[in-house]
């Protein structure tokens, strides 16, 4: 109402008290049209989201293999991080854009240091332009319009083999949004070691001691089958974390539009109620002018 009152005195002609109907019927014109916009929007982003949640849910049974041999290992120390923040190429889908790029800026603080080296490689658009406002200096690279394509394994590992061979690194930490539900995605950290970081902490013991147990046939030997290893790793775990992130982001637009929708409603609630009283107002105003000019002449 207060926002009516404004355009009230912004677009009604000079000595104008009262807000004019046709600046009301225009403005519920418009919201009536943002709604229909947002309620379309709701349905496109749920009938993506059935298709992408299936993807999404049989891509775990890939990289869950690893995580049992190689372990996730998000607290080990090495001299060179790259995190890997998977964002959206579009926006209207809520805060997960935001909270996987400031999740990725604590993760920069805590694995950066004086003979440490933390640079970021960032997929989407939205990340994209908020990394490059403050931590343009730390990028390595940048890959845009991922999901202009259905997703595929095969488009995923050529991304992650151009990741490995424009990057070096100790550690590989890919920040992305981890689809529970429609309104649950929290932002997750999967660790991919490199090859020596995986031999030197095979060596030290703990979970990746048990590597030792495994028998290698064929001739490779255990530096040759862990470079294999990591890379079919990294791609696995990439391929999940896109097909995780793009349902989180299918789910936070239908939610966002949800809440558009309702909004307009209540809106558009409030601008037929102020419309209603501004015609109401008129009619007995002009009620009053005839009758009162009906009593003059009669007087």
């Amino acid at each position: 109402l207060n926002y009516l009152a404004w355009v009230g005195r912004e677009q009604a002609p000079l000595g104008v008290r009262s807000i004019s109907t046709q600046i009301v019927r225009n403005r519920m014109k418009s919201v009536k049209n943002i709604q229909k916009i947002t309620k379309a929007m709701k349905m496109v982003a749920a009938s993506k989201l059935r298709a992408i949640q299936v993807k999404a849910e049989n891509s775990r049974g890939i990289w869950q293999p690893f995580t049992a041999l190689l372990g996730d290992n998000p607290s080990v120390d090495v001299k060179k991080n790259v995190i890997i923040t998977v964002s959206s190429d579009k926006g209207l889908c809520g805060g997960i854009n935001s909270t996987s790029v400031k999740m990725s800026k604590a993760l920069q603080k805590l694995t950066s240091g004086p003979e440490k080296q933390s640079t970021y490689v960032i997929l989407g658009e939205k990340a994209k332009a908020q990394f490059i406002r403050d931590s343009k200096n730390n990028i390595e690279l940048c890959i845009t319009e991922l999901q202009r394509n259905p997703l595929n394994y095969t488009q995923v590992s050529v991304l992650a083999d151009d990741i490995l061979k424009n990057v070096e690194y100790d550690a590989l930490r890919i920040v992305f949004n981890k689809f529970h539900s429609v309104v649950s995605f929290p932002p997750t950290v999967a660790t991919v070691l490199s090859p020596e970081t995986v031999e030197r902490e095979s060596e030290s013991g703990g979970i990746l001691g048990e590597l030792d147990s495994y028998e290698i046939e064929g001739g490779e030997t255990k530096g040759e089958i862990l470079q294999n290893l990591a890379e079919f790793q990294f791609s696995c775990v990439m391929f999940n974390a896109v097909l995780e992130n793009a349902c989180s982001e299918q789910g936070a637009r239908m939610s966002a539009m949800d809440s558009s929708s309702r909004n307009a409603g209540e809106m558009l609630d409030r601008l037929t109620l102020t419309y209603n009283r501004t015609r109401q107002a008129s009619i007995t105003t002009e009620l009053i002018e005839i009758i009162s000019g009906a009593s003059a002449l009669k007087g």
